[in-house]
């Protein structure tokens, strides 16, 4: 057999083994091992929970666990991304025509629309353990610098100015600082569940402290 019906052999011969997981379903399972994970955490505390028990609860196993996360503190962080991720989506759909400020207060949600109520129950759960956790602080807080960039890309676009300017940089730190201090509230006034007065609240407190931190950095330029 020549090399040319070799190759051509090979090209029709069925592939054998699982097939290749695509990057929407890898994000799908790492959201449901980060969901088995703070249930986990939240019931018998981080150092109680093994790797294993969360791959256990998931339902996969611990190779593919380790494939996706460093540890078994970062098996956090697909929810906490959800939360920053929905203030990234809101700044990225700023009209035009709109402040800020009230943009926010029209459309800010502390999770992504097709997020569950289960999920933002869990992202606030996660905030909460971060005041005894250290591993899970720093997984937050880690989220929290990374989305300041997205922050700058939008800030400078509607400024004219670049995005590794000293004065965005500034203001996307401020914004960061204002939707960590908002959430970590929520996380405190929600202890004994969630209402729709409270996430009113939050997104009024989001805007509020927006419009401050906007009229500061105007006042002092």
């Amino acid at each position: 057999m020549d090399d040319v019906a070799i190759d051509r052999e090979q090209a029709v011969r069925p592939r054998r083994g699982r097939p290749p997981v695509s990057d929407r379903q890898r994000q799908r399972q790492r959201l449901d091992i980060s969901r088995h994970a703070v249930r986990l955490f939240a019931e018998h505390g981080v150092a109680a929970t093994s790797g294993e028990q969360i791959a256990r609860a998931a339902g996969v196993s611990e190779r593919t666990l380790w494939r996706y996360f460093r540890s078994k503190e970062s098996c956090v962080e697909p929810l906490l991304a959800n939360a920053i991720d929905a203030f990234r989506a809101v700044l990225r759909a700023w009209p035009a025509e709109l402040e800020l400020t009230e943009h926010l207060r029209a459309a800010y949600t502390p999770v992504l629309d097709s997020a569950s109520d289960a999920d933002l129950e869990a992202v606030l759960a996660v905030v909460r353990m971060t005041r005894d956790e250290p591993a899970l602080r720093a997984a937050y807080l880690m989220l929290r610098e990374r989305s300041e960039d997205t922050f700058a890309e939008v800030l400078a676009e509607r400024s004219g100015a670049a995005p590794d300017s000293v004065e965005i940089r500034v203001q996307a730190a401020a914004m960061s600082a204002v939707l960590k201090v908002a959430t970590d509230h929520l996380a405190h006034v929600t202890a004994a569940g969630i209402t729709s007065e409270t996430l009113r609240r939050h997104r009024e407190d989001v805007a509020a402290a927006v419009e401050l931190v906007i009229r500061g950095l105007s006042d002092n330029t």
